[in-house]
């Protein structure tokens, strides 16, 4: 780019100079012809006292030089600056054209043009002047050639200075990532002091770390759980077994312990369901269908599938949605969270409790919410609810038996489906579930 604007600057010049000389000698030239007459002999007569009057009284800073020949190539008279010098006469075929050549060893350029009289030539003109204006221009050359390496090797070593001080957070990064392994998720890379986009990166590398560090991190007490969770019931069958093999019993205490260990095998194998659904829809954002869903006919479905236990616990049932509703999402997983969240309305409420179930709607969302007036949550509480494996007040109520999975798995997929979920509960007097959904479009 700078041998460009370097070349660009140079030919600017030259012409420019070379324009300005021919210019100015065209313009020697008109003014001489003026001064030439002709007559009726096929020859021209030279105003010599109107000539050399202007040649001796005009002051011009790059002398002019003026001849004129006959048609026989004989000088007839010069300027007195020439003094014993002439000005080379060229062919005619160089006439009304710019030529240089040289003066005693200056270079000159010159231009001649015929003297014209009834069409035909009676002698010629030549004008010169002297080339001491493109010194300038070898001036410039030299000027720019001398310039030229010396403004790279500037250039060079400022744009490595610069780019040493501007690439140094760079370093910085590379060198805090290599640091950064599966055993050491704490180190984060420090913030630039200019806010440019390097501190942008740097900033959005640390967020991203921080949330891989919390990923692993619930991971690993996922893991750490789930194998708690998965042992408990397994170390309970096994003793059980154990006992029941010590000595000979009867059989109502065979069928006894057989059937508790159906019912922990039974509440292992709902645990493994429920793990296997949590890993099946972590981040399994691809999977997910979008149809229009009838929410009134989920909620019936779900009704009559947990209507044993209702019975059974003889809880009221009550619902409030006498318009039909349709929200735009998954089926299948929407249909997980009714079930889940009315499972626990279920679990948790007293016998003879009551459970409400209603659908409201405003102009852009539908709410459904499930309220029961069970054992309620503690307020201490409220912000694990969520947590995979967390189970609120296991002691006062060790007769209610869960995984403490459902919610997990509530929380999960209603991220997954982005819907917004909210809880208000209080102790002894009952819980109530809301989620918001948008409106379907129907056709």
């Amino acid at each position: 780019m700078i041998a460009i604007v370097f070349l660009s600057i140079f030919t600017i010049v030259k012409y420019s100079v070379n324009q300005h000389i021919n210019e100015e000698i065209q313009e020697e030239l008109y003014k001489h012809l003026d001064d030439v007459s002709t007559d009726s002999n096929d020859t021209y007569l030279i105003q010599v006292d109107q000539w050399r009057a202007r040649e001796h009284n005009s002051i011009s800073v790059n002398p002019v030089f003026v001849e004129f020949y006959d048609t026989n190539k004989q000088l007839i008279d010069k300027s007195p600056n020439l003094k014993s010098s002439n000005i080379q006469l060229l062919a005619a075929n160089q006439n009304n054209k710019f030529t240089d050549t040289k003066l005693n060893g200056i270079p000159i350029r010159q231009i001649q043009t015929g003297i014209i009289n009834k069409d035909q030539v009676v002698g010629y003109l030549v004008v010169a002047m002297s080339l001491e204006d493109f010194e300038i221009v070898q001036i410039l050359k030299n000027i720019l050639l001398i310039s030229y390496p010396l403004i790279l090797i500037l250039l060079f070593l400022i744009a490595r200075f610069l780019a040493g001080r501007s690439i140094k957070p760079v370093s910085t990064i590379i060198d805090t990532s290599s640091q950064i392994t599966k055993d050491n998720l704490k180190s984060r890379i420090p913030l630039p002091i200019n806010k440019d986009e390097l501190f942008v990166l740097s900033q959005n590398i640390n967020n991203l770390l921080d949330r891989v560090e919390n990923a692993i991190e619930r991971e690993k007490q996922f893991t750490s759980d789930a194998s708690h969770e998965l042992r408990t019931p397994l170390a309970v069958i096994k003793g059980t077994m154990e006992v029941l093999i010590r000595k000979p019993r009867n059989q109502h205490e065979y069928e006894e312990k057989i059937n508790f260990c159906i019912s922990e095998v039974n509440r292992l194998n709902h645990m493994v369901d429920q793990l296997l659904l949590l890993a099946r829809f972590e981040n399994q954002k691809q999977n997910i269908k979008n149809e229009t869903i009838y929410l009134n006919a989920i909620i019936l479905d779900n009704l009559t599938r947990f209507s044993e236990k209702i019975e059974s616990k003889k809880i009221k049932i009550i619902t409030s949605f006498s318009d039909d509703y349709y929200i735009q999402s998954d089926n299948y997983l929407v249909s997980i969270i009714i079930s889940n969240l009315l499972s626990n309305a279920i679990k948790y409420s007293d016998s003879t409790g009551e459970i409400r179930i209603k659908l409201s709607q405003n102009e852009h969302h539908i709410t459904f919410s499930i309220s029961d007036n069970g054992i309620g949550i503690a307020p201490d509480d409220m912000n694990k609810i969520f947590n995979s494996f967390y189970r609120s007040d296991v002691i006062n109520h060790a007769q209610i038996k869960g995984t403490g999975l459902g919610l997990s798995i509530v929380k999960r997929l209603c991220d997954l489906l982005k819907f917004d979920i909210s809880v208000d509960s209080k102790l002894n007097v009952g819980t109530t579930f809301s989620l918001s959904f948008s409106l379907a479009k129907l056709k």
